[in-house]
């Protein structure tokens, strides 16, 4: 096996400005994963209003994620070559476009350029974020900093569908996304006044254009076939041809990084025990938390007969229960273990997703997908921390594009398995696809613990 990344040494003299430099990004990185699930809940009255169907609705949610996962390879790289602070604010101005021009959408094609276009600029935006996290706090500090980080992403995932939830009672869908308009101009103003200026990275200034293209196209074909599934079967043509299609070209993405001048990554990097059991957790736990949310938003409007506002107070438990388990574990992690942490947390989020797959009703949804949310919110940390625990400044950036890659195609995965699961309840036909998506998540979460206890190390340090 490969030799493990050379551990961080801590810098002699902590930046003084960190934890204001923390709050600053974390907001921008709270805005790009609210747009993961800021639009679950408007997902139906987007259908009613443009015409879409469930494919067409899976895609705004996969749309986003598909871009934002796909490039963020390319970003991280980006962000070590160009410096993270420029990137940080090109990504913030991108953002804020794209959104204005989902907001304005008047057709499916619209709202998803729309989309794929917030994608990108998160893409560009997230790992030069994580990345100035990473190499401005150590030791503990890293470790509480990266706890911090990860209760902005599981909760404010939550708070999303609260948002979500708000916006679409009161002035209307449209602005979920007009709400990214002013907020986004005025941190960018700000970020550009208070992040401190870097100095010139070291780095030839070469992108793995093809090599994006590559990965991105591989996971898109994936996505589609997952969602194919959904009205088409498991076995029909067109999802085996779409599932080949996929591996030809993860396998080129592959052969294409072993070969180029410039790899968009090193693949060997998925060899390192602590690069490949952080990353296995982070894309288990974000689909764990988009399967939740996707179910419980139709399940709780369609089945059920909320509006968006009642369903988007529902999940405020589940913000506060994924911010407490993110901070609890940040807190914790280093005398408990990433290990012992992985396998309680998932374990946890399974027991949560048990419940409402076997007992039907308000209450029951709550519960469970609370209890579901804190396991996943330890989850997350012990990823970050696990993958992220030993890298040398001038690699921070690829690693934190690494493990937001998995997290955005956790994302992915976890809205089209279960679309294809709960898809005629999804449809409004019958109910039993959403125990069917729960059971699924539940199954997932015992899996990922076994894997856990194999793969994780004991300790953040640990090989």
């Amino acid at each position: 096996m490969a030799q493990p990344l050379t551990v961080t040494t801590a810098p002699p003299h902590p930046h003084p400005q960190r934890w204001k430099i923390l709050g600053l990004v974390g907001v921008a990185q709270l805005m790009l994963i609210l747009d993961v699930t800021v639009v679950a809940i408007a997902l139906p009255h987007m259908g009613a209003d443009l015409g879409l169907e469930r494919e067409a609705l899976t895609w705004v949610v996969s749309g986003y994620t598909l871009a934002f996962g796909g490039l963020l390879l390319l970003g991280g790289r980006a962000a070590d070559l160009f410096g993270a602070r420029r990137l940080v604010l090109a990504g913030l101005l991108l953002f804020t476009a794209a959104s204005l021009a989902a907001g304005l959408a008047t057709n499916g094609p619209m709202l998803l350029g729309g989309r794929v276009a917030q994608g990108l600029a998160a893409a560009i935006l997230s790992p030069a974020a994580l990345s100035l996290v990473v190499t401005i706090f150590d030791g503990e500090e890293r470790n509480k900093a990266l706890g911090i980080w990860s209760a902005l992403g599981g909760g404010g995932a939550a708070l999303g569908v609260l948002l979500g939830g708000l916006l679409t009672a009161g002035p209307g869908w449209p602005w979920v996304f007009f709400i990214n308009v002013p907020l986004g101009l005025v941190l960018l103003l700000t970020l550009r006044i208070q992040l401190p200026p870097q100095p010139q990275p070291i780095g030839d200034g070469r992108l793995d254009v093809p090599g994006a293209v590559l990965v991105t196209a591989a996971t898109g074909s994936l996505i589609y076939a997952l969602i194919q599934a959904g009205d088409r079967g498991w076995g029909t043509p067109v999802t085996l041809i779409l599932l080949c299609t996929a591996v030809a070209l993860y396998a080129a993405f592959v052969a294409r990084q072993r070969l180029a001048a410039s790899p968009l990554m090193d693949v060997r990097l998925l060899l390192r025990r602590p690069v490949a059991a952080g990353t296995l957790l982070m894309l288990v736990a974000t689909a764990l938390m988009i399967s939740v949310f996707f179910l419980g938003t139709f399940y709780l409007q369609d089945h059920r007969g909320y509006g968006p506002l009642r369903t988007g107070l529902l999940f405020l438990p589940v913000a506060l229960a994924t911010m407490l388990g993110a901070n609890t574990a940040g807190r914790i992690i280093g005398r408990a273990g990433a290990r012992a942490l992985a396998v309680l947390g998932l374990v946890v989020a399974a027991a949560g997703m048990a419940i409402p797959a076997f007992w039907e009703g308000t209450l029951t949804m709550v519960v469970g997908v609370s209890i579901a949310s804190a396991g996943t919110g330890a989850v997350f940390v012990v990823a970050s921390a696990t993958a992220l625990g030993q890298v040398q400044p001038h690699e921070a950036g690829l690693a934190s594009g690494i493990v937001s890659t998995f997290h955005e195609f956790g994302a992915s995965l976890g809205a089209a398995v279960v679309s294809s699961i709960a898809a005629a309840s999804i449809a409004g036909t019958n109910t039993a696809g959403f125990a069917r998506g729960f059971t699924t998540g539940a199954v997932i979460a015992v899996t990922a613990a076994i894997l856990a206890l194999i793969l994780t190390p004991k300790t953040r340090s640990s090989q």
